[in-house]
């Protein structure tokens, strides 16, 4: 993958160089730009697709710790990098989280939201005490001790080695001397502010996808979003799916942002 040199950080991107509309992607925490293979596949006939790498994710180191707002300015510089003025932005989980920010930020470069299995607030309380339990067994010993527990979270019941190999060699390049790059984009997971109060100032075009086995974000804080944008929104619900919808049920999640890009075109 290419990268690109913005906001003093190296981000690394594929573009799919098609000449229809601009719409850039994001993954989720411990994803990368990989996890929309499929949705590259089936829009980049009609669209240039654009999927990067997050800070302390893939191919793009971070300096130091950082908040979604910086993803936010991150993904809007890399527009600029690319010479696209107004693209639909989203993504999965985080991606979301950043994308929302986008749209707050610099609401005329955003042409539509695409918000797969995410939402506009913090982490359920229940939640934490796992999470950060989770996340220092990670640190201390590697991925391998609750990479099951990580993937059924994010992925569903079944083994996901593709995944499992990627945090795999992810830890060894940071570990034992550079493990900010796993901690900081934790942080910035867990620390995140709250924005459900701005979602009125979001008034582009929206679509939630959520599935309804999404462990990670239940399906009621997509309902919430929805009731939040201020702009028209399709919400639509994967039947049976996890929380990366777009990875294991590919096909519904396909079928609803082509329809929703094509009610943009119209």
């Amino acid at each position: 993958m290419p990268t690109a040199a913005v906001n003093g950080i190296q981000v690394s991107y594929a573009d799919s160089g098609g000449d229809g509309p601009a719409v850039v992607l994001g993954h989720g925490y411990l994803m990368d730009a990989s996890m929309f293979d499929a949705q590259v596949a089936a829009l980049a006939p009609g669209y240039r697709v654009i999927t990067w790498d997050a800070r302390g994710h893939g191919g793009t180191p971070a300096p130091g710790s950082f908040s979604y707002w910086d993803l936010a300015r991150d993904v809007l510089a890399l527009l600029d990098h690319l010479g696209i003025e107004q693209a639909v932005l989203g993504g999965m989980s985080q991606g979301g989280f950043l994308s929302l920010r986008a749209a707050l930020l610099a609401p005329r470069r955003v042409r539509g939201l695409v918000l797969i299995d995410s939402q506009a607030g913090t982490e359920l309380e229940a939640s934490r005490p796992g999470y950060e339990q989770m996340h220092q067994m990670w640190l201390d010993q590697g991925p391998g001790p609750v990479q099951e527990i990580v993937a059924a979270i994010i992925l569903g019941p079944g083994r996901w080695d593709s995944w499992y190999a990627k945090w795999a060699e992810q830890y060894a390049q940071w570990a034992p001397d550079n493990l900010g790059q796993l901690t900081w984009p934790f942080r910035c997971l867990m620390d995140r502010d709250d924005i459900t109060g701005r979602l009125g100032e979001v008034t582009c075009p929206a679509l939630i996808v959520h599935g309804t086995e999404d462990a990670a974000i239940p399906l009621a804080r997509a309902g919430e979003m929805r009731d939040g944008l201020a702009g028209p929104t399709t919400f639509t619900v994967i039947d049976g799916a996890p929380h990366a919808s777009n990875v294991t049920h590919p096909g519904g999640v396909n079928a609803a942002v082509e329809n929703f890009l094509h009610s943009l075109a119209g």
